[in-house]
């Protein structure tokens, strides 16, 4: 399992030049990507960092060409949280965008979303958004599912615990981002650091309900 973290003191980048750690950056972030990190970009639309889709794009391409094609594990395409066909509606445009860019699209999905709502074909990773009773129940194990029979990889954002660090590793993902390194940088590294060792060395425990 590999953890997107936010380059928010000299430990954790350090660790993200080294790979234990990768990066993740949004629109309304100013920290430069540590030196041969792997990087995602996110969009910023959760929350309060969405500049809108002309500067979004703008920060993206340069992003990207500043920082490497070679290191960014993926982009994604703007998204409406909690809100499936919106997300449709908004990403469609910008997957080929993204994709043209040579750079993995990251499809978001969302409260809904399992309805037929997710274009397969267009998309690169599967990103697990949502509201949080959406994204930790069963539909969003049985999205992961039909990601990975179709051979993409899935991403599951906001996962600031162990317990949710083990939920995505236990729905198959290969990858998790969170803020958790964001406040109190120096308190929380060593805490996400035995977190990463617990799921990458141990078999998960039973889940209750799941």
């Amino acid at each position: 399992m590999r953890y997107l973290a936010t380059a928010s003191s000299n430990a954790a980048r350090s660790l993200m030049s080294a790979g234990v750690l990768d990066c993740m950056t949004t629109p309304a972030q100013s920290v430069r990507i540590p030196e041969g990190a792997v990087y995602a970009c996110d969009n910023g639309r959760f929350g309060r960092g969405w500049p809108g889709a002309t500067r979004w794009w703008s920060w993206l391409v340069t992003t990207v060409d500043r920082y490497g094609l070679d290191r960014c594990a993926f982009a994604v395409a703007p998204d409406e949280p909690m809100d499936a066909h919106a997300t449709l509606r908004l990403s469609a445009p910008w997957l080929p965008r993204i994709r043209d860019q040579h750079v993995p699209a990251a499809f978001v999905a969302q409260d809904g979303c399992e309805e037929g709502l997710i274009p397969w074909d267009d998309l690169d990773v599967l990103f697990l958004g949502g509201s949080t009773d959406w994204k930790t129940g069963p539909a969003a194990r049985r999205v992961t599912l039909q990601a990975r029979e179709r051979g993409i990889p899935v991403h599951m954002g906001r996962v600031n615990s162990l317990k949710r660090l083990r939920l995505a590793q236990d729905f198959g993902c290969t990858s998790a981002d969170g803020t958790f390194l964001a406040f109190g940088p120096d308190q929380n590294l060593p805490r996400l650091l035995s977190w990463l060792t617990a799921v990458n060395t141990t078999a998960n425990p039973p889940l209750p309900g799941l």
